[in-house]
Formats: structure tokens, sequence, C-alpha cells
């Protein structure tokens, strides 16, 4: 559906977009991550029309951009401060774009109310739209956009003013949405998690490049670099000495865990040429409590750091032989002891659960 050919953008002297080579495709709901300023709300604008390239091409649905200004495009945007209009009812601002609709009035009424019940606000017209909670605001925002039918809808941070539990129920939500209409969504944040719930695919963004495209659970587990890899979620970082290669696996000496071996697919793609590690994240390491049988590969620690959230208890674990903590997440299920600060332990790991960055 939309195709970027070494889009390059600047601004002045400063390089915002650095030969984005990427395609969506028809359907999918894309996500482009990055943190603050890392050209993906610019990248986004594109598309729109609002923003112009330095050089390159922008392509949807077959078609050249380049010529095609941001009102004749088959996209449409919700901004993430949804830019409703106070002056105007909920049936004014999500009528707003069918002025000039050869449309009868009752025709246009009629879309309108299916646009609302579309995303759960039937019958919600007549009332003032300065009036609405945050989270309805983004549904009219939403049945605004949706109303014109576009082939793409781009949405630009629009939950980051939503408080936590109304930003969950609103993205499982345009989940669904997403598959009813079956049009492409394009979502830009900042926000990791937001980004590994809602997507098909993930665009993750720094300096105008985008440095890892893939599923989320691509780049949850297996990051092509440590950038990537700190970026997504927490994972922690041991340092590591290549033993030697056999059989395709590399063989590896890291602190606190011993000696292991990591096959072809566990190595990171970009090579940053400095000192090897090997990075895994919380939930692949797990503690044996008392009792419990000894694990083929575990190793002796401490626990130096309680957080208790509920359902989860986060530990930090100082490993014998090595002095930063790494951090273990563990369920809370019934009967399950939550360890003290000091506590020695056993933990237990998989060779597998490893990926190496060099």
């Amino acid at each position: 559906m939309i195709e970027f050919r070494d889009v390059q953008k600047y601004y002045g002297d400063y390089h915002a977009l650095r030969g984005i080579t990427a395609q969506i495709r028809t359907g999918e709901f894309f996500s482009l991550l990055g943190p603050s300023g890392c050209g993906k709300t610019t990248l986004l604008r594109t598309i729109a029309g609002f923003e112009d390239i330095s050089s390159g091409a922008v392509l949807i649905d077959g078609k050249d951009m380049s010529d095609v200004p941001a009102n004749k495009r088959p996209t449409n945007m919700v901004f993430q401060s949804y830019a409703i209009f106070p002056h105007l009812t909920v049936a004014q601002n999500v009528g707003f774009g069918l002025r000039r609709d050869p449309r009868s009035g009752a025709e246009k009424a009629r879309a309108v109310e299916e646009a609302l019940e579309l995303v759960g606000l039937k019958g919600y017209g007549p009332r003032a739209a300065h009036a609405m909670s945050g989270g309805q605001r983004q549904r009219v925002a939403l049945a605004r956009a949706l109303i014109l039918k576009p082939k793409v809808l781009l949405l630009d941070e629009p939950m980051s003013a939503l408080d936590k539990k109304i930003r969950e129920q609103m993205q499982v939500e345009l989940i669904k949405l997403q598959r009813e209409l079956g049009i492409t969504f394009v979502l830009v944040t900042h926000d990791q998690e937001e980004a590994l719930v809602m997507s098909d695919r993930i665009a993750v963004m720094f300096e105008g490049e985008i440095a890892q495209l893939a599923d989320p659970e691509t780049l949850y587990r297996r990051p092509n670099s440590r950038r990537v890899a700190e970026f997504i979620g927490v994972m922690n970082f041991l340092p590591a000495k290549p033993t030697g290669e056999a059989g395709g696996k590399v063989g590896l000496e890291v602190a606190g865990l011993g000696a292991l071996e990591v096959s072809p697919d566990q190595i990171a793609a970009q090579n940053a040429g400095g000192e090897a590690s090997v990075g895994f994240r919380p939930e692949t390491l797990t503690i044996l409590y008392e009792g419990q049988k000894g694990a083929d590969r575990e190793a002796p620690g401490t626990i130096d750091e309680v957080v208790y959230y509920g359902d989860m208890t986060y530990y930090d674990v100082k490993l014998d032989g090595f002095d930063k903590p790494v951090r273990i997440s563990m369920r809370n299920v019934f009967g399950r002891p939550v360890l003290d600060v000091g506590t020695r332990t056993r933990v237990a790991w998989a060779p597998g659960a490893m990926v190496l960055f060099r």
C-alpha cells in the first residue's frame, strides 16, 4: 500500500530522514517507533503530504505522490491533539469533511451515524464536543477520519494524552476496528509496549534511519543490534568472551553464567565492533525456589532488590562472579513466596534465550 524509495528530508543542514526504503503492506497495522526527534512523525507527514521530501519517492497504492497535494491523497490523519472543533457538536465534527460531498443531507447524516456507531458513540451526535472526555474526543477524531473511507489511516501518537486504563482499552478497540475495516493503519508512537501490542510490523527508528523492521516477536526476541535491544523493553547484558566455533555454533564464556553456545540465529546481524556481550529478557531466567529440583543450566546468586507489582515480582539478582545485578521477572502464582533482599538463590537459564552482540 505504501512504499518509500530512498526518502531523504533536509531542514537546512539538518538531515531528518536518511535514505528511508521500506514497504507497508495493504491492510496491516504498521507502527513507526522511536525516541523523540528520530524522524517518525516527519515520515508519517510525508505520507499525508504535509511534508515535502528532499529526494526519493513516496508511493501510495502504486502511485507516486510527488505532485499529489494532501487533500487529494487517499489518506486521513488522527492528530495527537485530536483537533476537535469545540464550538461544533459531535455530529458536526464527524461530518466536517463531507461539506462538499454531493450526497443529500439525509445521506450525510446517515454516514455520520454509521461512523459514530463504528467507534462506539452511537447517539452522541447532538452533544457538544467540548463536553466530551479525552477518550470520547479520540473516538470523535477517529470517526471524522474514517467517514471519508481512506485507504490509509495515519495515527500520530493519538493515545499519549489518555490515562493508562483508557489507553489500554483504546488499544484493544483500535486493533478490533482495524481488523473490521481492513484498511492500512500507520501509527507513530514512542511507547514500546503500545507498538508491541498493536502492530503487525514495527519499524524502529533512530536519527532519521530505520534500525530494524520486523514483527513484534522478532524485534523482542531477536533484535538485530544492542541499540534496538535496549530500546525495546528490558534486556540484561553480560560480558562474553568467544572461545571458538564448532558445528556452526559460537562458544562463549559468560560472566556469571559460565560456558554456553549460541547458534547463528542468536547472533545480532549488526556488528558494532565492540566487546562481545549476551543479552536476555527478564522472563527468560527463572528463580529456583527451595525444594525445586536443579535445572540443566543454573547459576548461584543473591537477591539484591525486590519490586512487587501484584501479578509479577521483579528481582535484581547478583550472580556470583559478576557485580552488576540482572533483572528477573517471576509470575506471582498462588503459593509462591516473594523472596527477601539478601536471600541466596539459584537461577535457571536456557542458552536458546540468549542473543550475542559484538
